[in-house]
Formats: C-alpha cells, sequence, structure tokens
C-alpha cells in the first residue's frame, strides 16, 4: 500500500480529520496522518522519526492531558479519538495492556493496519505470538508485526547509527506494502517475512544474545584455552620439574601476553581463510551459482565478529607489552645483570644484528597494528555506511591482507633463529608461536597463489557469470573449430 494510497483511505474512513494548517494560508499538500498508541520511549522516538520525514502524528493516550512531553508538532488525544484520525495505527504498548483494545474494535474494523512493535522479556512467555493474539482481538484490522527489532536509541539517532534492517510479516500484503513505504520513507531496509504465522520468529530476534558472535566468541575461548594450558606447561611447568624452580608468578603478565597475539594473529589470519577457500571452490566448480556449503557460508557470515575479537585480543597484547618495563621481575633483572657486570668489570658493546631485529620487529607490528585498528574503525557501521562499497572493499580486503602480512612477519621476527634451535623444544614440543603462524601462512601462500595473472583472471571471468560449461561459450568454440 502506497503512501498516498493510506492518506486517501484515511480521508475516507474520517472525512473530518483535523488539518494543521492555519486558516487563511494556501492549499499546500496534504500530509499523511498516522496514529500511535503509546506515549513511552519508544512511541516518542517512532514520532519524532516520523515527523521529520514529513508524517503528520497523533497519539492516543489514556490520560492525553497529562502524558509525558511528546516531540513538537505532534497531536494527542483519547485513543478512540486517534483511532478514527488515521488508518495506520503503530501499538507501541506492551501485551499485558492489549485488553482495551477490545471496546475499540468498532473503531479499529475495516481498512484498518495495526503495526505490532511489541517484545517480551523471554522466549515462550504466551501460547501464541503477540500479533497473533491482537489479531484475535481485532479481527476486523489488518495487524503488521513491524519495528520490533529496532530501538528508541536507533530511531533516534536513524539508520547511518544503527540497525537498518525492518522485519515485517503479515496476512495482508496491502497491508504490508503501507507500512514497508512508511519504513522505507524512513531510511530503512525492509524485509518481509510473510504471513502473520512468523510473528513469534520476529519476537524472539530482540531475545537472542549476540547470535552472530557464539561462534567466534567460542573460538576465542577454545583457542585461548588451549594456548594458555600449552604455554603453562612448556614454560612454567617445564622449569619446576627440570629446573626446581617456581616462576608461576610469571602466569599473570608473560603467560598472558603469550597468547594474546597467538589468538589475535588466529583469528585475523580466520577472517580470510574463508574467502580463500570460496575463491578456489568457484575455481574448481568453475561456476559462482552454486551454493557454498552451509558451514562456509556461517563462516564467511561471522567474519566480521572474528575481526573484531583479533582487534580486541591485539589490544590487550599492546596493553600487556606496555606494561614490561614497570614488572617488578623486568626491573630485578635489570639491576641484578648490571651490578653483576659492574662486579665483574665487564662491559657489552652494542650487538648491530640484535638491534636491527628488535627494531624491525617493532616497528612492524606497529604498523601492523594501525592496520588493525583502521579495519575496526571501518568495520563500524556509522563509519562503512559513509563508505561506497569500492573504498570499503579495498579496506577490508587489500588492507585487510597487508594487515595480516604485517602481524605474520611480526611473528616470523620475534621467532627469528629460534626456529632451527633445538633448545627452544621444550619435552619435544615447538613453541607456542610456531604453532600460531601455520594458519596465517597458509591463507597468505594461498592468496599469492589467487594472485597469479593465470588464476587471477579465471576467476574474474567466474565472478562477472562466466561458466565453464556455459552453452553459448561451448557453441562460440565449436564455430571456432
Amino acid at each position: 500500500m502506497s503512501a498516498d494510497r493510506l492518506s486517501n483511505m484515511s480521508k475516507e474512513v474520517k472525512p473530518e480529520s483535523v488539518s494543521l494548517c492555519p486558516l487563511g494560508t494556501a492549499a499546500a499538500p496534504e500530509q499523511e496522518l498516522l496514529c500511535i498508541f503509546g506515549t513511552g520511549d519508544f512511541g516518542r522516538s517512532l514520532g519524532q522519526r516520523l515527523l521529520q520525514t514529513g508524517y503528520k502524528i497523533v497519539y492516543g493516550s489514556r490520560r492525553p492531558h497529562s502524558c509525558a512531553p511528546l516531540p513538537q508538532g505532534a497531536q494527542v488525544t483519547s485513543h478512540a479519538a486517534a483511532a478514527q484520525s488515521a488508518t495506520l495505527v503503530f501499538v507501541c504498548i506492551h501485551r499485558e495492556h492489549y485488553d482495551f483494545l477490545e471496546t475499540l474494535a468498532p473503531q479499529l474494523k475495516g481498512k484498518k493496519v495495526l503495526v505490532d512493535v511489541s517484545n517480551n522479556l523471554k522466549k515462550d512467555l504466551y501460547p501464541e505470538a503477540n500479533a497473533e493474539y491482537l489479531q484475535r482481538l481485532i479481527p476486523g484490522a489488518h495487524v503488521v508485526k513491524a519495528f520490533n527489532t529496532l530501538s528508541a536509541w536507533g530511531l533516534q539517532n536513524g539508520p547511518s547509527d544503527a540497525s537498518r534492517q525492518v522485519y515485517l510479516c503479515g496476512n495482508s500484503a496491502e497491508a504490508k506494502q503501507g507500512v514497508a513505504t512508511v519504513a522505507t520513507k524512513l531510511g530503512f531496509t525492509v524485509l518481509d517475512r510473510g504471513s502473520l504465522s512468523a510473528a513469534r520468529e520476529l519476537e524472539d530476534f530482540p531475545l537472542q544474545l549476540f547470535p552472530e558472535w557464539r561462534l567466534p566468541l567460542r573460538l576465542a575461548i577454545g583457542l585461548t584455552a588451549f594456548f594458555f594450558f600449552y604455554v603453562v606447561m612448556r614454560d612454567v611447568v617445564y622449569t619446576y620439574v627440570g629446573q626446581g624452580k617456581d616462576i608461576s608468578f610469571r602466569i599473570m603478565v608473560s603467560m598472558a601476553n603469550k597468547v594474546f597475539p597467538i589468538v589475535s594473529l588466529i583469528m585475523l589470519s580466520l577472517c580470510y581463510l574463508p574467502g580463500v577457500i570460496a575463491a578456489f571452490l568457484q575455481l574448481y566448480r568453475g561456476t559462482k551459482y552454486k551454493r557454498f556449503p552451509d558451514w562456509l557460508d556461517r563462516w564467511m557470515l561471522c567474519r566480521k565478529q572474528l575481526g573484531l575479537l583479533a582487534l580486541g585480543f591485539a589490544f590487550l597484547h599492546v596493553l600487556y607489552t606496555l606494561i614490561i618495563p614497570i614488572r617488578h621481575y623486568v626491573r630485578f633483572k635489570i639491576a641484578a645483570s648490571t651490578i653483576s657486570k659492574f662486579k665483574a668489570n665487564q662491559t657489552m658493546e652494542l650487538d648491530n644484528t640484535l638491534a636491527w631485529r628488535t627494531d624491525s620487529y617493532f616497528s612492524v607490528g606497529i604498523l601492523g597494528f594501525g592496520l588493525y585498528v583502521l579495519l575496526g574503525i571501518t568495520s563500524l557501521p556509522s563509519v562503512s555506511n559513509a563508505l561506497s562499497w569500492r573504498e570499503f572493499s579495498f579496506i577490508q580486503s587489500k588492507l585487510g591482507y597487508l594487515t595480516l602480512f604485517f602481524c605474520t612477519f611480526h611473528t616470523y621476527l620475534y621467532g627469528w633463529n629460534k626456529f632451527l634451535s633445538p633448545s627452544y623444544y621444550k619435552w619435544y614440543t615447538p613453541p607456542a608461536y610456531m604453532l600460531c603462524l601455520v594458519v596465517p601462512t597458509v591463507v597468505i601462500v594461498l592468496k599469492l597463489l589467487i594472485l597469479l595473472p593465470c588464476v587471477d583472471r579465471s576467476l574474474t571471468r567466474i565472478r562477472r557469470g562466466w561458466e565453464r560449461t556455459d552453452p553459448e561459450d561451448d557453441s562460440k568454440n565449436l564455430l571456432l573449430t
């Protein structure tokens, strides 16, 4: 249903609806009048956004003369009068207060559209969805479930700084079209989920606790636990068993500062590994029109969360590194080494090789972390919305692989010549940082293979729609032969 259609319907239902234009002025295009039941935070934010978009708003309230301050330009009246004045009504009240709507059935029947925006405190709180219950209370109206996945904050700040998607469902295609038109004018993207039977699914969306973060969080926790146990066994337990020294105090800072960069580098490489796998899968199939496996789809959909968690671990690594000079253990070792050399009348000359190594190690790490932060900033909705697709792809893809290269090279410089020294393989196990280099090295090598001109040319053709078994292409080959 178009906005003009809704406006005409409101005029048919209530020809004497009040106009906000003062008498004696030139006639202006009639603004569509929408009704909102409820003057809470969500109702006020929704009304403010609708007024900014050009709609006229009338609120329905139990106490029209003593309700909270409303957006400037909005009218407020009783529920019955507000229901008669508009065709589209936003029901911004909780389900437990729906009973009074039964008394408004005469005013809400006909072609009235009721937009249910309510949510529950937990799943399966009622035997039926709120929207289905509302439809049963007012069988003569068209109930549409929509806007329940948005917050009052999101409405106040607009779609640039919040979610852009509005899910809706309903049994009337015309009613859903009218609600979709309003949501589109507000700047949101509408996703139609079908009939009103999908209302329970939409009402469960806001109750999910970080659904897209579950796999990345489980992966981060699993990697952290594994590598922390691995590092403690190789450093603390091995030293205690082999030398009888207790260095368990190093668990708090030293061990943690080994685990955080390891997990960060692995999770960063896991952000780009699915894209590489997808590229080789398309090359193998010779088409882009076959669906990826479900596990690869889920993996690719959570790349943003993987990257943000990786950035969080990188931040922890930087913070822990900054406090190393003020640790008691470090200050004690420096003082003890200085005193011992003073007593032995020894001097130490500068090792240029070691100086180059450490400076290169820190420099590459700083560059990698700087690009890391840039990737995280551009993933924010308020920033990514201001970028074109080419700009966003350049930062997240090309600079992302550059970030992975710098961070991997940073780790290789940390290892330096330790890879070939048997003394570092305690209990015949490699150091943890060597294990963390496996995945990023594989990703970089596979990416370099994709960048080869012959491979890149074939992949580009496939992603532009060419298929290896394209009948037209086969017919051209036959003509040429």
